[in-house]
């Protein structure tokens, strides 16, 4: 009776939300998948494939990469919809370093339950500080997950090019 159109409504309202993912430690073997998820996540914003492939190195993650830093993914029953990379940069702080989400889990509240996970593994580790360089896209949803900006950096990827920088106090 709805033909097409019914049917894409109704998996968009059952796509997996927030309240229906699990947050788990990453495993070294899921680095080319979630450097893969990555580049989608960083293309959703509408990035030329020039610029994603300047980006490529930046966004990728190997196995040793996922072995000496604190990864965790978000899972549903489709699979990883999300992951965030934390790296100590000192005593007190912690760093930021990935955070995306599969482009069409964006705006779900599957970066708010990362982001929120993020704070309080980094809490747990001591920490008292996340600093983040975000892209220009996500200066929103930062400064409602608490960041506040502390100025910028710039890009590891595109010269020329400075992306804001947050700092969110545990």
């Amino acid at each position: 009776m709805f033909g097409m159109l019914g049917r894409v409504c109704c998996l968009m309202c059952c796509m997996p939300s927030a309240a229906e993912i699990t947050i788990r430690p990453a495993v070294a073997s899921e680095a080319e998948h979630l450097s893969a998820l990555a580049l989608r996540s960083k293309a959703h914003w509408g990035y030329s494939t020039e610029f994603l492939e300047a980006c490529r190195e930046e966004l990728s993650y190997d196995s040793e990469y996922m072995r000496s830093n604190t990864v965790f993914v978000a899972e549903s029953d489709a699979g990883i919809v999300g992951f965030y990379a934390l790296e100590r940069i000192s005593e007190t702080e912690a760093e930021l370093t990935a955070m995306f989400v599969e482009p069409e889990r964006i705006g779900r509240r599957i970066g708010r339950a990362l982001i929120s996970h993020a704070k309080e593994t980094a809490r747990g580790h001591g920490f008292e500080a996340i600093v983040i360089q975000g892209d220009p896209n996500a200066v929103a949803f930062y400064q409602a997950a608490g960041g506040t900006r502390c100025g910028k950096r710039p890009s590891g990827s595109i010269p020329g090019r400075e992306l804001p920088l947050f700092r969110i106090q545990l």
